[in-house]
């Protein structure tokens, strides 16, 4: 099997960001599998957890997924029941979904499972470096609200 290009020390920091993003991605998608999630249904659980009340087209917007796409993992969500979506008491013509108590325990449970595997990829860092490295992609990110997809 043909493997794709290599980081190395001196690879570009977009490109290590990238592929660090990648293997959290599988650490987390792997920790939501267990728990009868993909990925992305953890992501949109803990987006409605952490910012509550947005509206369909925000939330979109704040996770980098175009409409279509979010509707689809709402859709799935709702069926499973860790999803309920209301009425927009400012306007009947928007959608305001809302974690269940059932999304809340599932999404708390791969947080916590999550968590650990993330420790467990970075044990062979310090405390102190962890903390660093969180501060420098917080200094990287901001709080801007980027057009890109976390997806």
């Amino acid at each position: 099997m043909t493997e794709g290009p290599a980081p190395s020390l001196d690879s570009e920091i977009t490109w290590l960001l990238h592929r660090a993003a990648q293997r959290m991605h599988v650490v987390t998608g792997e920790q939501a599998e267990r728990h009868g999630l993909q990925l992305r249904d953890y992501i949109v659980l803990s987006a409605l957890d952490k910012t509550p009340g947005l509206t369909q087209v925000e939330l979109a917007r704040a996770l980098g997924l175009d409409k279509t796409t979010l509707m689809t993992q709402l859709d799935r969500l709702e069926q499973g029941n860790l999803v309920v979506r209301h009425s927009d008491p400012q306007d009947r013509r928007r959608r305001i979904p809302e974690i269940t108590p059932a999304g809340d325990n599932v999404r708390a449970e791969v947080a916590r499972a999550s968590e650990e595997a993330e420790r467990n990829t970075m044990a062979g860092f310090g405390p102190d470096q962890v903390a660093l490295l969180r501060h420098m992609l917080f200094a990287i990110i901001g709080t801007s609200t980027d057009p890109g997809s976390c997806l």
